[in-house]
């Protein structure tokens, strides 16, 4: 036994010399092939003698044309075509006095003014479009108390709009408070509306952050093709925004969607009228309706306030004549000026043959009032745009 265990400390000793020993040669140098490392060329007669053929070689590859110099390879007698005009779009709703779209308006009765100067209609074109429309809820613990009728009443209209919608509309629901929250994006699924309108139970903060709300969104859904539009269903106070009212006003004229205001609290608002509770809180309410107004009507929205529940369809039925059937007018404006400042548009219906306002009658021949639903302007495009 006593030999057995000398036999092994030695083969021990001796195992233990040997990797000492290659340790002191340093690491393999030699390596291995790899995709990034370069195969180096084999001599000629070694591959000859190979039975496998070859890879070829890199020189024998085809060159990929490099993205960056795409310009030097275009052959010079390649025609080439570039433009720097600008070209303006412009949805058009005209409504009667009942809120009922007025068709068949021919192209040459409608004139568009921008900065006071007529412009040449390139395009003009008429028809129904699905949607794409959000949401935006005003859902905070100020007036919004849990089964309080406020809170009943933003529900209500939330519920009744998603079901006034068509199968191919787009609809997001967002919330806000101190902050939006996206309830749910863009879909046609509504049992993804439902499941997000059912978060609406218990209010979070008591702030109401209309402008930053509004603007956030409008911003968002800025690039968003086809028939756009935000439906802000709020009491339009604004306790704690970032943005000010001048500042959220430039910001919606620049994004172009259409807002369609909802008032909330008018009912409420005639009983503490009448009963002469907190009177100072009249004139916030009516400053809060002027701005819901103004973010309407220069986006070309509508604004709607109703005192009772069953407003609430006529309503929306008026929102959805007013987005789904529109007159899309196309112009290249006479100032094609990159200097990204902004510029008015107003969109007249006209008689071409006396240029006057058109006269529009109902089937009884008797005047007929209609409006007008257009943005307000837009901002030009600056030079490195």
């Amino acid at each position: 036994m006593k030999s057995l265990r000398v036999l092994a400390i030695l083969s021990t000793c001796s195992l233990g010399f040997v990797i000492f020993s290659r340790a002191q040669d340093g690491p393999n140098n030699s390596g291995t092939e790899t995709v990034a490392r370069k195969k180096k060329s084999t001599d000629t007669s070694s591959s000859s003698s190979s039975s496998t053929p070859a890879a070829a070689t890199d020189s024998d590859q085809p060159k990929i044309p490099s993205q960056f110099k795409k310009e030097k390879e275009t052959p010079p007698s390649a025609p080439s075509f570039s433009t720097d005009a600008v070209a303006v779009t412009v949805e058009v709703s005209v409504l009667d006095n009942r809120g009922h779209f007025i068709p068949k308006i021919p192209r040459d009765y409608f004139r568009i003014m921008e900065d006071n100067v007529p412009q040449k209609i390139a395009t003009y074109s008429l028809g129904e479009a699905p949607m794409t429309i959000c949401m935006l809820i005003e859902f905070s613990n100020r007036f919004q108390q849990v089964w309080g009728p406020t809170w009943r009443q933003t529900l209500t209209a939330a519920y009744s709009f998603a079901g006034s919608l068509r199968p191919d509309d787009n609809l997001a629901i967002v919330a806000y408070d101190l902050k939006p929250e996206m309830l749910s994006d863009f879909t046609t699924d509504r049992n993804q509306t439902a499941d997000a309108l059912q978060r609406l139970n218990f209010p979070g903060f008591s702030e109401s952050n209309m402008f930053d709300a509004l603007v956030d969104t409008a911003q968002r859904m800025e690039n968003i093709e086809g028939r756009k539009a935000i439906l802000l269903i709020s009491t339009g106070i604004d306790t704690f925004s970032k943005l000010t009212f001048d500042k959220a006003r430039r910001a919606i004229q620049e994004a172009g969607v259409p807002v369609y205001t909802f008032g909330l609290m008018q009912s409420l608002r005639d009983i503490m009228m009448a009963s002469r509770i907190n009177p100072g809180a009249e004139m916030d309410f009516l400053q809060a309706d002027n701005q819901m107004r103004t973010f309407a009507t220069e986006s070309g929205g509508m604004s709607f306030f109703p005192h009772f529940y069953g407003e609430f369809g006529g309503i929306f039925q008026a929102i959805s004549q007013a987005m789904r059937q529109q007159y899309v007018l196309t112009y290249t404006p006479s100032n094609q000026a990159r200097d990204g400042k902004y510029r008015k548009i107003k969109v007249e219906i006209i008689d071409p043959k006396t240029n006057e306002p058109l006269r529009v009658v109902d089937e009884k021949n008797k005047p007929l009032k209609y409006s007008i639903l257009a943005k307000s302007g837009y901002t030009a495009p600056r030079p490195v745009e």
